[in-house]
């Protein structure tokens, strides 16, 4: 329904998670008989969970840690691990500054070079995990220059990850240089010998645009994460829930011209277990974390969380925030939850949700109903 905002503009109502709840079915299931397994590409996850590229929730060590418990973890290759052979040290340090201090200490390390010597020594190390599917993250400006380094070191899955992804970015100037060239995600992927993920988006259109370039999966959500302020910086993005939803029409709208079906990954917008039930009902195959993930004792931001667009050199779209720390990297996934705020056992609660409402796996909580119920507890 659009509402009239003024003469010349309508717009129509969108909504977050906060303001939606789940609505039970008739019947109801066992937690330990639901399957919340996802597959991408040619790979099967026992966890619908990707760690989200950001150098404060994921680095090689933890993304072991979270393919070991069987998710995918994606490592920013852009980031401060490869930049900084002595990485750990360097978020050690950073750990210790507050405030603007802080903030100005992580420009000075994100304005080092990119090695493509630490990209590969990275995904190598990941890769000594057995089983564990390494996946790394590019934006759009840089991934044709060292994707290359990454694919010969043995990566499983490339990200294309940025603020806003499009199928077709329209210029009337040539690129200047390497930052600023032009990539048409269509031919590219085509290219690509692994499956390729991209995003963000938070609309249908985009959402369709993006997945007839071929990519393995869509990340949904744009300025919806903690610390970024993206929304405040360049007023775009849409509600978590309302972009879910959309993107999950356009895949099946792919899925009857093609018969491809595309991954649809919330990324961002969600703090809790019940958040994470939300973006499955609304039509999501997995979700993507960042802050919930930094607040684990083994984060590399040791209690801080940040988005790469928080160092961007002209227009940061961003924050550093203090997180503190909600326990080990598998109790904030799998349990047990010592307090009821919902930020620990996070894949229990998806579980028990889904087993709440009868659903046996994730295609069917896709059909789950939907009530707009405004969150009054805050």
């Amino acid at each position: 329904m659009e509402i009239e905002i003024g003469r010349g503009k309508k717009a129509r109502r969108a909504y977050g998670f906060d303001d939606i709840t789940i609505v039970p079915s008739r019947r109801t299931r066992n937690p330990d008989e639901v399957d919340v397994s996802w597959k991408l590409g040619p790979y099967r996850f026992a966890l619908p969970l990707v760690a989200s590229p950001m150098d404060a929730a994921v680095s090689p060590a933890t993304a072991k840690v979270i393919g070991r418990l069987g998710g995918l973890a994606i490592l920013d290759l852009e980031g401060v691990w490869t930049r900084h052979e002595d990485a750990e040290a360097q978020l050690a340090e950073l750990a210790t500054l507050s405030g603007a201090e802080g903030l100005a200490r992580l420009r000075e390390l994100y304005a080092a070079p990119i090695r493509p010597d630490l990209i590969a020594e990275r995904i190598r190390d990941i890769k000594s995990e057995p089983g564990v599917v390494v996946a790394g993250a590019f934006t759009p400006q840089r991934v044709r220059k060292y994707y290359e380094h990454a694919l010969d070191a043995g990566l499983d899955v490339l990200a294309i990850h940025t603020t806003v992804v499009s199928a077709e970015h329209v210029t009337e100037r040539p690129a200047p240089d390497d930052e600023h060239d032009v990539l048409n995600l269509k031919e590219f992927i085509a290219e690509v010998p692994i499956p390729v993920v991209v995003g963000g988006c938070s609309s249908y259109h985009t959402g369709l645009h993006l997945m007839r370039t071929g990519a393995a999966g869509v990340l949904v959500g744009v300025g919806a994460g903690r610390g970024s302020t993206v929304r405040n910086v360049l007023g775009v993005g849409l509600p978590q829930a309302t972009a879910v939803a959309d993107v999950a029409g356009a895949r099946s709208t792919h899925v009857l011209e093609t018969g491809e079906y595309v991954q649809v990954i919330a990324d961002g917008g969600m703090r809790t277990g019940g958040d994470l039930a939300k973006a499955i009902a609304c039509g999501a195959d997995a979700v993507m974390l960042g802050a919930p993930l930094s607040r684990a004792v083994e984060a590399p931001g040791r209690g801080w969380h940040w988005t790469p667009t928080a160092v961007h050199r002209d227009l940061p779209r961003g924050s550093r925030i203090e997180v503190g720390a909600a326990g080990p990297l598998e109790q904030v996934l799998m349990g047990p939850a010592l307090s009821g705020d919902g930020a620990t056992n996070l894949i229990g609660a998806l579980r028990r949700s889904m087993a709440t409402c009868g659903f046996l796996d994730l295609a069917e909580f896709n059909r789950a109903g939907i009530a707009i119920a405004p969150d009054t507890t805050s």
